[in-house]
């Protein structure tokens, strides 16, 4: 999956912007995430604590959620961006995988420094809907 040199900056400075709004009062580690769909459109998030720690959601999962609910499932790339650049946790890039095993990510650092991955180089023999017999299609 590739990007314009104007898609990836756009889609890194979303990502900056949702950073942003980020509701980090415990680790004061926060994240932003954008997400492009197949269709063009971009969903931002951030991360949002909780003093219950697993309560937590992740700036990556807020995005791709968002994008769900609104109907898109089909992703072509995410950016996600820390002070220092930090990747994603493991249960977002399960998250990734469900919608798109083959997604582009940028993780970028607060300065605009950004790596280029795919999914698979981040979660490497994963498991998905195809591996519990899943067709795809026949959701309801």
């Amino acid at each position: 999956m590739t990007l314009t040199a104007g898609e990836e900056a756009a889609l890194v400075q979303a990502a900056m912007q949702a950073r942003k709004q980020a509701y980090a009062p415990y680790s004061r580690y926060t994240v932003g995430a954008a997400v492009l769909t197949a269709t063009g459109k971009v969903f931002s998030g951030c991360n949002i604590e909780n003093a219950v720690y697993p309560a937590t959601c992740c700036a990556e999962r807020v995005t791709i959620f968002k994008a769900v609910s609104e109907g898109e499932r089909r992703l072509r790339a995410l950016a996600v961006v820390t002070h220092n650049g930090g990747s994603p946790c493991g249960i977002c890039r399960q998250v990734m995988r469900e919608f798109a095993p083959d997604l582009l990510v940028l993780i970028a650092d607060a300065a605009g420094h950004v790596r280029r991955l795919t999914l698979p180089d981040l979660l490497p023999d994963s498991f998905g809907p195809e591996d519990i017999g899943y067709v795809t299609g026949a959701e309801g």
